[in-house]
């Protein structure tokens, strides 16, 4: 686990028995793992908490069968590209993978599912292994042991959760199945909903409110995770009560009140993680003798291909036309959800560096340009976005960019990482859930219980920090030279409100609700969450369907043959490869 600039680099060879089994690969457990440390090194506290380590050392998303973008901590392939936030970016046939999830045309045999599957599983395996390595431990406090329990099983429940919503159809994997007991095949008949709750009941029982070492699990972090399975399962009055306390009296685990910080960037920015809005990370470290390992690995081709710009790798993860004008806002500086994708915010799709260009004048929503990178505003610290030459594809991916999981120039070298095949390694932690999530969510069960006022009241803390001026982007001094700095002169005509005391009440529980999701897709924006929300909401197959018809008319192709289907594409194809290894045990998804 890490610390809040670093992570804990420890015993780098047992955290790979540490990983002990890897979930569903048959082969490997049949036998135990070469070079593991055994039974007599690990069955103490040291060794304990070293296998508790590599539990936390997965949040990063850094593990599985395939590369780490194909299990990354943001999910922005699967909560992203595959919603309506984001295009797959790039060439087309780079990571073509991703191109059949983008289309929902996607098979079984697709490796992202497969790497997904066993990262999640690697976890799940690390923390039981940490459970029964303390049962055997001689020199652990038995006070000691409800807490390291509970920290495995909120990790537990966290990678159990992470597949959950992506297969539904999955199999909950315990700490008393061994590949020495031979009992691994585990059919996935069961809605594991339950097993889920209950390791996070457990650990909101048994955490401390408080932890030594920032990264890890607190009370409020078990609390504001459980609230959130509750509201994937509908028991809306079931997550109130713990947004209520989690919203009264919650703090980070290193003993902040939660509170939203100023500054809306500051959530992606390596120099103020772990702060106030912090709930749940996973930490991300660089230049820390691990030679990136630490760093955050699953974003890395998600940076402009300009050659001028040093983390420079790949292209990928190009924010959509929709998302885009979701941003729009009206005259009185509120979203503007039901015309908002009428006429797309001029961009300079099909035009070249230095072709005329005029930037869209119209009101806009301050959150777009620390989300999405646009032609003729400043990118970070980096300079004027000029466009074309940044993108790497324009006609295959847009022309947009994202911009949260991208370091400030002048922190290259010192939040970024060059000892590997790319710069594009950084120390941005991922944030798993925040404080701006958890407000928002509780917004959306209060909209279900039908109180309307407190619904607006949340919404309405996290669109006034968005129009805190001091958090807004602003022109360059001398925009050919971004090292003199910013005026106070806002880069585009921002306006943005809060919602007029009593309006949710006045649109009733259906718009409110809208404006709630609406909300929620804003602040929220390609960090990933956008698709599952969707299918949760219950409303994807037709924002989905409108969103592919809109982004065909404003020149996406590649989403021209895309269709979603109810009943089908809410879920992801269990992989065959678990199939087959299970040896029919476990059962396809419709």
């Amino acid at each position: 686990m890490r610390s809040s600039n670093s992570k804990y680099v420890l015993m780098a060879a047992s955290i790979i028995i540490l990983a002990g089994v890897y979930a569903c690969k048959k082969n490997f457990l049949d036998k135990p793992p070469v070079g593991s440390y055994g039974q007599s090194t690990l069955a103490n506290s040291a060794g304990v908490q070293g296998l508790l380590i590599g539990a936390y050392s997965l949040l990063d998303g850094n593990g599985g069968a395939g590369g780490s973008w194909q299990s990354a901590a943001s999910n922005w392939v699967y909560g992203g590209v595959v919603s309506d936030d984001a295009h797959k970016g790039s060439d087309p046939g780079d990571q073509a993978d991703i191109l059949t999830l983008e289309q929902y045309k996607v098979n079984p045999s697709n490796s992202f599912l497969e790497a997904k599957w066993s990262w999640a599983y690697d976890g799940v395996q690390r923390a039981n292994e940490a459970i029964r390595m303390m049962r055997l431990a001689t020199n652990i406090k038995p006070s000691d042991t409800a807490e390291i329990v509970a920290e495995a099983r909120f990790l537990r429940g966290h990678y159990h959760f992470e597949v959950k919503r992506m297969f539904n159809n999955i199999p909950y994997i315990d700490e008393s199945v061994t590949y020495q007991d031979k009992n691994f095949n585990i059919p996935n008949d069961k809605d594991i909903w339950p097993n889920i709750e209950a390791d996070f009941q457990y650990a909101i029982t048994n955490l401390p409110e408080t932890q030594a070492q920032i990264g890890r699990a607190n009370k409020y972090a078990a609390e504001a995770y459980l609230a959130k399975v509750y509201m994937y399962e509908h028991k809306y009055a079931e997550a109130k009560r713990l947004f209520d306390d989690v919203i009264a009296n919650g703090k980070t685990s290193g003993g902040l009140p939660y509170a939203l910080v100023p500054k809306f960037h500051d959530n992606f920015d390596a120099a103020t993680k772990n702060n106030s809005e912090t709930v749940f990370a996973a930490q991300m470290s660089v230049n820390d003798g691990s030679g990136a390992a630490n760093a955050n690995p699953g974003d890395v081709l998600n940076f402009p291909y300009n050659s001028k710009y040093p983390v420079a790798c790949c292209g990928f993860y190009q924010p959509s036309f929709t998302l885009v004008n979701a941003f729009k806002t009206t005259t009185a500086g509120l979203p503007d959800v039901e015309h908002y994708n009428d006429v797309d915010v001029t961009n300079d799709y099909g035009l070249k560096d230095g072709d005329p260009f005029t930037p869209y004048t119209g009101n806009l929503d301050p959150r777009v340009d620390w989300t999405v990178g646009r032609r003729a505003i400043p990118f970070l610290d980096w300079g004027i976005m000029t466009g074309y030459s940044w993108i790497r594809n324009q006609s295959s991916g847009g022309p947009y960019l994202p911009i949260k999981d991208a370091p400030l120039k002048s922190q290259v070298g010192k939040f970024t990482d060059n000892t590997s095949w790319t710069a594009g390694y950084t120390a941005i932690n991922y944030n798993i859930i925040r404080f701006a999530d958890v407000l928002l969510m509780a917004a959306e069960a209060e909209v279900e219980i039908g109180s309307l006022d407190k619904a607006e009241t949340y919404v309405n803390m996290v669109r006034n920090r968005a129009a805190n001026p001091a958090g807004m982007v602003h022109t360059y001094i001398d925009p050919n030279d971004p090292t003199k700095g910013f005026t106070n002169k806002p880069a585009a005509n921002y306006v943005i409100n809060p919602y007029p005391t009593g309006y949710f009440a006045s649109q009733g529980q259906a718009m409110a609700r809208t404006l709630v999701q609406f909300e929620r897709r804003l602040e929220l924006a390609m960090e990933g969450h956008r698709f599952f929300d969707l299918v949760r909401y219950g409303i994807a197959d037709q924002v989905l369907n409108a969103y592919i018809a809109h982004e065909v008319k404003s020149g996406y192709n590649l989403l021209s043959t895309a269709h979603f289907t109810k009943g089908k594409n809410e879920y992801f194809p269990i992989p065959q490869q678990e199939i087959d290894l299970s040896h029919g045990v476990l059962k396809q998804n419709q």
